[in-house]
């Protein structure tokens, strides 16, 4: 119940938030601006528009993570309103998990407005079809930030905001390419292979969210991908949350 509260109320601060808002705007104007450029596309404009579409609720929203997930518990911290706080019968890790199901709740208010003005914009062009596979590509993108946001909770805890956005990047960018990088362990002598190896198992495997590609064809992916990737999600997110709890629980604040 304390969770769900601390939810709420994080929740309410990050929709209040102008940084939300502003990703907003961003959104819609980079969608408007992606049709400007669609006569340059040689006949691909609604592949360009889904493209760029999907790929702007990523990105903002890796932006809002990063200005304001990576500052949670600082900003307590810093205000010293965490002391008020924890000074109550609330666990740490009550605590921590509100603060990341309260973030990825906006997150995803985010993502579901970004999803209807890209599938409004469709409509208007008469590029019909796209409906299913753009809903899918936004609940992966959703599914990808609530993992993001678990990662920015645990440096968070532990760091200042700065060091705590650069690592979350730093993760985000690795987890990208982690089908590369363990193609790339198994060219390389040991130790460097298994070194390789186990920074792509311990980075989120971010492409598992990915399916741009085929939203902007107009396919469909499998309900068997979508459950994969929703359990994915939910294990390593959990996994997070339980590591900065157990770190959490041991940071002294006196």
């Amino acid at each position: 119940m304390t969770a769900l509260l601390i939810g709420i109320n994080t929740f309410r601060e990050a929709t209040r938030d102008r940084v939300l808002a502003g990703v907003v705007a961003a959104g819609v104007v980079l969608l408007a601006l992606t049709q400007v450029a669609s006569p340059l596309a040689l006949g691909e404009g609604r592949r360009l528009t889904v493209d760029l579409g999907l790929s702007a609720v990523s990105v903002l929203g890796l932006l809002v993570v990063l200005l304001v997930g990576t500052s949670l518990v600082a900003r307590e911290i810093e205000r010293r309103t965490i002391y008020n706080l924890l000074s109550r019968p609330i666990a740490r890790a009550g605590y921590l998990v509100g603060k990341w199901a309260g973030l990825s709740a906006a997150l995803w208010v985010v993502a579901l407005l970004l999803g209807v003005a890209l599938l409004g914009l469709l409509e208007l062009r008469g590029f019909t079809g796209h409906g299913a596979a753009v809903t899918e590509a936004v609940y992966l993108a959703g599914l990808e930030l609530t993992v993001v946001t678990a990662l920015a909770v645990l440096f968070s805890a532990l760091s200042t905001p700065v060091l705590s956005a650069l690592y979350t990047l730093a993760f985000y960018v690795v987890g990208q390419w982690s089908y590369d990088l363990r193609g790339f362990a198994s060219r390389f002598p040991e130790p460097l292979s298994a070194l390789l190896g186990t920074v792509a198992n311990v980075v989120p495997n971010l492409p598992l969210f990915n399916m741009r590609a085929l939203a902007a064809a107009g396919a469909t992916t499998s309900w068997s991908h979508l459950g994969m990737a929703t359990a994915y999600a939910a294990v390593y997110a959990g996994c997070v949350l339980a590591l900065a709890a157990a770190a959490f629980e041991k940071r002294d604040f006196k």
